[in-house]
């Protein structure tokens, strides 16, 4: 006797929740972009705090996602060394315009990892001719010391199993493939370079891996 074919089911990575982050609080927030729900964590493994913007229902699979890594001088005074603020800002404005979704804002993520001071001190020496790269290695730190285990957590805890990435780099689709959140699709997230951020852009996609096919338009001089 021939048996039937079981019906194809979506096939999914067994969930591994980051354990150490607690949801605190959820609370209405209204902003310039539209009205969102900000649910606060902890993170107990890293002594980190987090927040979760919420728009709508996000759902539960496909959810237009943005982990976004805390950027001080990009994100509140506006660097155009960085393009990290008008990276949130679109972020916002397309979770919105999708008509749900999340921005999950990660603390300790300050300069790839390093934290602010160090940051500002690779910072001068990219000012002095090094890249983004060699910066970091020449003050002895890591490349990208970020985690997103926190993030996977975080997304787990609002029920969210698959997303749509915002980003243009694909080591955060790997990580949080890594803790278990399929990415179903990338979705570019590509801002305009300035002058003073194209060299820093350019180091990005030679040496991270970042995915930013406009610069080609972009020459020298």
């Amino acid at each position: 006797m021939t048996r039937k074919p079981r019906e194809a089911v979506r096939s999914l990575p067994v969930p591994v929740p980051h354990t150490g982050v607690e949801r605190v609080v959820s609370v209405p927030l209204p902003t310039v972009y539209g009205l969102f729900t900000a649910v606060g964590y902890f993170d107990h493994e890293r002594g980190e705090e987090h927040m979760a913007l919420v728009f709508g229902p996000p759902g539960t699979h496909d959810v237009l996602t943005r982990l976004h890594s805390e950027c001080l001088t990009g994100d509140v005074f506006g660097s155009q060394h960085c393009e990290c603020g008008e990276q949130l800002d679109s972020a916002l404005r397309a979770v919105v315009a999708a008509g749900h979704g999340v921005v999950v804002y990660l603390r300790g993520h300050e300069g790839r990892g390093i934290g602010l001071v160090a940051k500002l001190r690779a910072m001068a020496l990219q000012a002095d001719g090094l890249d983004t790269v060699d910066a970091n290695l020449a003050l002895g730190l890591p490349v990208d010391a970020r985690d997103y285990g926190a993030a996977a957590g975080i997304l787990h805890d609002l029920g969210v199993r698959s997303v749509r990435l915002l980003s243009n780099n694909l080591r955060k689709r790997e990580a949080l493939v890594r803790y278990g959140i399929p990415v179903s699709e990338q979705v570019p997230l590509l801002t305009p370079p300035c002058e003073s951020n194209i060299a820093y852009l350019r180091a990005k996609r030679q040496r991270l891996g970042h995915h930013l096919p406009h610069l080609d338009a972009y020459t020298d001089g």
